[in-house]
């Protein structure tokens, strides 16, 4: 890739990494400036802005060993994001050296304040050229990769070993998993990983075999986790609160059951029901808050609004977006969505609550304090062979925990909280 062909990528690349570190804005939410790009400088925008994100401590570090004294941010507009992306274009893509310089370089040219700073641009990023990868050999790159706030919270929950364990997994870009609608499906080259779960090198998801036949959906095996805990649905109602973007939905349709499927938000709707169409599936489909839908059946599943921690492997803006309020700041509204799923539950039904989420306070004590209160329902724990063997994903309290190191030699899994209860 020539310098100018690299430009519009690069230039492209710091509007997502600016949106996100200055705006708190979600990556995900912002890919959708790239879709002007050709495919493979949008390729390119996106694995740089992921990488810079992914490593962004042990990069920032990289850098102040360089040049200690923090930029004016008043002063030189997006040169410190420029660094950062010339940084992760040679250290984390390993790109050529002259490429990565000149692009920086230019695109500080292009900017009226970091224009300024373009010598410091420059030797800085010669120097980590010819040095960084030996400064960054020095470095705790788990640690400095993880904002003091998750790795406090982590190793009081989860202990040393496991909090680097999960953020040693965190450097590492998630592989992509695919759901099969059944035994006939048509899917591309992957690995078995278990129940209707495949693993693969990721790659752009619509050109791969099966997908615009509907045979399977992207979809992280832990994820399809709760699902299995209702156990055998087939022919039976279940509702799913919020059910977006419909990876639970599509596996409950394939599985048998008479889906209700409860989404309160129009733009995910939408996704929902064209992964149904896309798929063959068929599912009663409603606009609705969940605290406000009016129904029962005997399964109801509930994925809960949560701040995502355990989806970072697949999203390595959150440390940066998040705060540490955000974990509170949603768990009573999914605690209101899990009092209003419980009364859908009809008696001897099974409800089932997970959320994408590695802090207690939106999982193990969003239960706890629900047990206390709710005599009518007891926890249904979990055995070895309820989640296909793997004992390691039950907590001492038989509910499912899977981190992001589990399936290390895999490639890991996303993290997981989930309660399996029974209405008496």
């Amino acid at each position: 890739m020539s310098d100018d062909a690299g430009l519009p990528a690069r230039k492209a690349a710091l509007s997502l990494l600016s949106g996100v570190l200055r705006k708190r804005r979600p990556l995900d939410a912002l890919l959708g400036t790239l879709k002007d790009l050709p495919p493979r400088d949008s390729g390119f925008a996106r694995a740089l802005a992921s990488g810079a994100l992914r490593h962004f401590g042990e990069l920032d570090a990289a850098i102040r060993h360089f040049v200690p004294k923090p930029l004016p941010a008043h002063k030189a507009g997006p040169a410190m994001e420029i660094l950062l992306l010339g940084a992760a274009e040679l250290l984390i893509l390993k790109g050529a050296a002259h490429a990565a310089v000149d692009g920086a370089n230019n695109l500080a040219a292009a900017d009226k304040k970091a224009v300024h700073f373009k010598p410091l641009i420059n030797a800085v990023l010669r120097h980590i050229a010819r040095e960084g990868q030996a400064v960054r050999d020095t470095l705790d790159s788990p640690r400095l990769n993880t904002p003091d706030w998750l790795w406090e919270r982590w190793l009081a929950q989860y202990g040393q070993d496991v909090v680097r364990a999960i953020a040693m997994a965190h450097q590492i870009e998630a592989p992509l998993d695919i759901t099969l609608k059944n035994s006939a499906s048509l899917f591309p080259e992957s690995t078995a990983l278990f129940g209707a779960s495949r693993r693969l090198a990721a790659g752009r998801v619509e050109e791969l075999p099966g997908f615009a036949q509907g045979h399977w959906w992207v979809q992280d095996a832990a994820a399809t986790l709760p699902v299995v805990m209702l156990g055998d649905v087939k022919g039976r109602r279940v509702i799913d609160l919020c059910a977006a973007p419909g990876g639970k939905t599509m596996q409950l349709a394939a599985a048998g059951a008479e889906v209700i499927a409860v989404e309160s938000d129009p733009a995910r709707l939408e996704r929902l029901k064209e992964n149904l169409a896309r798929t063959g599936l068929d599912a009663t489909v409603i606009q609705q808050d969940a605290r406000d839908f009016k129904a029962s059946a005997p399964f109801v599943l509930i994925d809960a609004p949560c701040t995502a921690s355990g989806t970072i492997r697949r999203h390595p803006d959150l440390p940066w977006i998040k705060q540490p309020d955000d974990v509170t700041a949603r768990a009573p509204l999914a605690y209101e969505i899990l009092e209003s799923g419980a009364v859908m539950t009809e008696p001897g039904g099974i409800l089932v609550f997970a959320v994408c989420s590695l802090e207690r306070e939106e999982g193990e004590e969003q239960i706890a304090a629900f047990l206390e209160t709710h005599p009518q329902f007891a926890r249904l724990p979990l055995t070895a062979g309820d989640v296909f063997g793997h004992g390691e994903w039950i907590s001492p309290e038989g509910d499912l925990r899977t981190l992001p190191c589990h399936m290390a030699d895999q490639g890991g899994m996303d993290g997981f909280y989930a309660a399996r209860l029974k209405r008496l």
